[in-house]
């Protein structure tokens, strides 16, 4: 019967179904086909209380201040001042996205709104400059997914929720995974470029970067507002949430004059609708995590594996990354987070492991998973944004993926990468 279900779920999601449908349809039919015992109230009430916790209040507030600047001319600004000055290095360009990238990631925390604002402008810039598309799409996709771990993120509020963790100090503890990850990037960048044959560009005068770096101090400022205000305890995320949304309007509405009152409305609803997505997505993936949970399925399969490792966490810390990776390559991100994270804890718990530094594990597998075959989140994007078959989206992809899961090992090994600037606040 559960082979049923899960084909009927696999179906829907290749029949073009968002992901909503098929887990509410699998939510029904074990209902209906395993356990009638369970009332349909009891599903709703769950649905509920997995959109309950305040601090998701944070997710729409955060989604409203990325649409704002998305609109504005935050993204032209991040861009001009990185380029100005590693733009005359060798692989500068694609540095200067992949920097980009992790600093609009840092104002955003959304993966699919850095694809959209940093895509458009770059992608033409690097392929005039020579570069392969392959190379410029994966590029983008895969430097994009650094907002999932550098503050704020949206994946780690998620996290955060289930896991009963601090948001605040999984924010922290993302900043220097992500920067680990942007180094990689940029490595790969240079070998990449002198491979290719692409030559720098030429180096801007220091007038010119003070220039591009004055344009940029607000832009900046973001970034420092909602997570400095965080680790000094000054506000909690929800409050920094907040905060980012008044930012935002102020730099684009009043001082940029890049939107106007009128735009309000249609980054009102724009934001409306991401919200709505993302609050349906929690709620059918609590609901189905507490099916499937009733059932029994996950324990049955997880569990065995778990008990021959023991009390191990290097063990069990790979066995967690596995399988959100897994996971994430074929569901989304949060849902997989909202399913599987109740499942580990106790495992996590018995290993002795710090939930911040899993939590940082697993938003990691998640960034990943936004751009793996076959249903990452930003391929589908960068598909829409520019236009380009599924194919061409995925062909450069696997280098940047295995540096991904090279950083994933680091951090398994070092876990002192994650936890560091968290016990720093704790002094």
């Amino acid at each position: 019967m559960l082979t049923i279900i899960l084909i009927t779920m696999v179906v829907l999601l290749l029949l073009g179904f968002p992901m909503m449908i098929p887990l509410l349809v699998g939510t029904m039919m074990m209902l209906l086909l395993e356990l009638d015992f369970l009332s349909h109230s009891r599903i709703v009430n769950q649905m509920i209380s997995g959109v309950k916790p305040v601090v998701l209040a944070a997710v729409p507030m955060f989604i409203l201040a990325a649409d704002i600047m998305t609109k504005g001319r935050t993204a032209n600004r991040l861009l001009d001042l990185v380029s100005a000055f590693v733009g005359h290095l060798r692989g500068g360009l694609p540095i200067t996205t992949a920097v980009s990238c992790t600093l609009f990631g840092a104002v955003s925390g959304s993966t699919q709104a850095t694809v959209v604002a940093m895509g458009g402008p770059m992608r033409p810039r690097l392929l005039q400059k020579g570069y392969k598309d392959s190379f410029a799409l994966a590029l983008i996709i895969n430097a994009s997914d650094i907002a999932l771990l550098i503050p704020p993120s949206i994946g780690m509020i998620v996290y955060g929720v289930v896991s009963n963790t601090s948001v605040g100090q999984l924010f922290i503890a993302g900043i220097l995974p992500g920067v680990l990850i942007l180094v990689m990037f940029s490595i790969y960048c240079w070998i990449g470029s002198r491979l290719q044959g692409v030559e720098p560009e030429e180096r801007v005068n220091w007038r010119g970067r003070m220039r591009a770096l004055r344009l940029a101090i607000l832009p900046l400022g973001f970034p420092l507002i909602v997570v400095g205000g965080i680790y000094t305890g000054t506000f909690s995320p929800i409050e920094a949430s907040a905060i980012a949304v008044l930012y935002a309007l102020i730099m684009e509405l009043v001082i940029f004059r890049s939107i106007g009152v009128r735009d309000l409305w249609s980054i009102a609803l724009s934001t409306g609708m991401i919200t709505a997505v993302v609050f349906i997505l929690v709620g059918a993936g609590n609901a189905f995590s507490y099916v499937i949970s009733v059932a029994q399925i996950p324990q049955e399969i997880i569990t065995p594996i778990l008990q021959t490792l023991g009390d191990n966490p290097t063990a069990v810390l790979f066995v967690i990354a596995v399988a959100f990776f897994v996971g994430c390559m074929f569901v989304d991100p949060i849902v997989v987070i909202l399913v599987f994270t109740p499942i580990f804890m106790p495992a996590v718990q018995a290993a002795g492991l710090d939930p911040v530094h899993v939590g940082v594990i697993v938003t990691l597998q998640a960034a990943i998973g936004s751009a793996t075959p076959p249903f990452g989140c930003d391929i589908f994007t960068a598909m829409a944004v520019f236009r380009r078959p599924y194919l061409a989206v995925i062909k450069g992809t696997p280098p940047f993926i295995a540096i991904l899961l090279l950083a994933t090992v680091i951090l398994i090994f070092f876990p002192q990468i994650s936890l560091w600037l968290p016990s720093l606040g704790e002094l």
